[in-house]
């Protein structure tokens, strides 16, 4: 099996099965929910193992609670392909009061439809993205965001870098993937992510909801979506772009295939930030297009790392995916969720990192050092913007952000004189 790579969710899932019977693990496909769960399990049962998946359907369907027969905790891996097992294990949760029985996985959402009760009080759920650079040992961890929540003053200058912008490019068209970290070459590491496209457009698209779909309308609309990563694209206009190559599927069968990426955790939009800060109207609502993992768009816009290192530009909208990937892994333990700020006057934040104690960053993506001026002078204007606001409504002021972040490409971190703080993504961890 190889060496396990510790994982940022790993206290989580030791929290989560210590305050409850089960803990659900979510997340794509091929992103390590079921060797994380295999860390922690004392017996396994695989749902899709070809040689027994027709014997644990017959079971499940006469007495699902044989399967859960094994010592604890025991791992349902992919328990979504008989949904009867998620009662039959709420119900072994509440026959035998215990916590940490069972971890089961997930691939796909499941409708509530399928499922009797919620499992509310019984089975915690868990979000699990692919590897982050600095779980993949990319990152040198150098810069930790809880410590910089904790203490804003921490000092960061000079702390280094050793991520070339040609390495970052490279991790971002590989992916946090990690059956891509075993593989003997690049071009054999590259090819883990292109085979994840193909078999979400070839197969996952028609089974996560049984409904048949086709592969080449898939392929055109994340390539759509793809060219439209981390920008504010409204759906109307991928379906132009994609109704121009596919001229009878309509609007309404676009978003139902989009739904189903959804469901696959294949696309995650960001949700806009609307502070009272300024008229409800100039605050653009929409939704921020972005993948789960940056090698998605990059496979599905058949991008190479060396067509990049040419095209800086298209690769500063795919590294803003990865740095929104990298993010939502170091801040979940935090209880963070991510949004963005824009409005009408070009006044942006690419994202606004809330913390569930109320704490929050404001953050700009930066790929090179040219574009660092414009970046912190957004964010000291929102900064200002919330200072006069509370100026004028003291009865319920706007709390001011505990940091002012530009996370970049580059080498070396710092904090500017204005208290902006500058961190290649090459050194932050969780």
């Amino acid at each position: 099996m190889g060496e396990y790579l510790p994982r940022v969710v790993d206290e989580e899932l030791d929290l989560r099965m210590a305050a409850f019977g089960a803990a659900l693990i979510i997340g794509p496909k091929w992103c390590g929910k079921t060797t994380t769960g295999e860390q922690k399990a004392k017996s396994i049962l695989r749902m899709q193992d070809p040689d027994r998946r027709e014997g644990y359907l017959a079971t499940a369907s006469a007495k699902p609670s044989l399967l859960l027969k094994g010592d604890n905790p025991r791992l349902i891996d992919e328990w979504q392909v008989a949904p009867v097992l998620w009662d039959a294990i709420r119900t072994a949760v509440d026959q035998r009061q215990e916590e940490g029985l069972f971890i089961l996985t997930e691939s796909t959402s499941v409708d509530n439809d399928h499922i009797m009760h919620s499992g509310t009080g019984r089975i915690s759920r868990m979000k699990m993205y692919p590897m982050s650079l600095f779980e993949s040992q990319e990152s040198n961890g150098a810069i930790s965001l809880k410590k910089l929540f904790d203490d804003p003053y921490m000092d960061i200058d000079g702390i280094i870098s050793e991520l070339t912008v040609e390495e970052l490019i490279f991790s971002a068209c590989r992916g946090g993937w990690p059956a891509s970290l075993k593989r003997k070459n690049d071009t054999a590491k590259l090819l883990i992510a292109k085979d994840y496209l193909n078999n979400i457009c070839e197969s996952d698209i028609s089974t996560v909801d049984g409904v048949q779909r086709n592969p080449v309308w898939t392929n055109l609309i994340l390539r759509s979506y793809a060219r439209n990563v981390s920008t504010l694209a409204k759906k109307a206009n991928i379906y132009k772009d994609v109704a121009a190559n596919a001229d009878s599927m309509t609007l309404v069968t676009m978003n139902a295939y989009l739904n189903a990426l959804e469901k696959l955790f294949v696309i995650e939009d960001i949700d806009a930030w609307c502070p009272a800060i300024r008229s409800a109207t100039t605050i653009r609502a929409g939704k921020k297009r972005c993948f789960t993992d940056p090698s998605i768009p990059a496979a599905a816009m058949g991008l190479s790392p060396e067509y990049l290192q040419t095209d800086l530009k298209t690769f500063g909208f795919i590294f803003e995916n990865l740095c929104i990937r990298d993010l939502r892994v170091y801040s979940q333990a935090l209880g963070g969720k991510l949004s963005y700020y824009h409005d009408r006057y070009g006044l942006e934040a690419d994202a606004v990192l809330h913390l569930n104690d109320g704490r929050y960053a404001l953050i700009e993506f930066k790929l090179g050092s040219r574009e660092i001026e414009e970046g912190a002078r957004h964010l000291l204007e929102i900064s200002n913007l919330i200072k006069k606001y509370n100026e004028k409504e003291k009865q319920v002021p706007l709390r001011e952000p505990d940091l002012l972040i530009i996370i970049t490409g580059g080498e070396m971190a710092y904090c500017r004189a204005d208290g902006v703080k500058v961190i290649p993504i090459g050194t932050l961890r969780n």
